[in-house]
């Protein structure tokens, strides 16, 4: 079984900066993992991706310069830091992957964190 699991998300004000972690357990191997976010009332939406074989990155226009993409203790675990944020930065935060288990390939995504920022 793949499974996804974020952390980190929280309550910061205008400014301040948030750590997200996400874990992908199971007997699997993850080559790209990404984040994505989706506030209320809006379609979900694309933050930043990073490559496992590579560790080339991309992000969005919207959080360049302020947010960064690692890997963290090799493969499969994925982190987000983001700095400066802004009160649009708000969210519901999910990590998705690119998964293989076997010989199969699966996208799963996480079940999200909250991130509140405060103006």
């Amino acid at each position: 079984q793949v499974r996804l699991v974020e952390s980190g998300g929280g309550s910061v004000q205008a400014g301040g900066s948030l750590r997200l972690s996400c874990v992908a357990f199971g007997d699997i191997y993850c080559s790209y993992m990404s984040w994505y976010r989706q506030a209320p009332g809006k379609e979900r939406e694309f933050v930043s991706g990073i490559d496992e074989a590579d560790g080339k990155s991309t992000y969005a226009d919207s959080v360049k310069g302020r947010f960064t993409i690692s890997q963290d203790n090799g493969q499969n675990t994925v982190s987000l830091q983001m700095n400066s944020l802004k009160p649009d930065d708000a969210a519901m935060y999910y990590c998705k992957g690119r998964c293989l288990s076997g010989a199969v390939w699966y996208d799963p995504w996480g079940q999200g964190t909250q991130v509140t920022v405060s103006s």
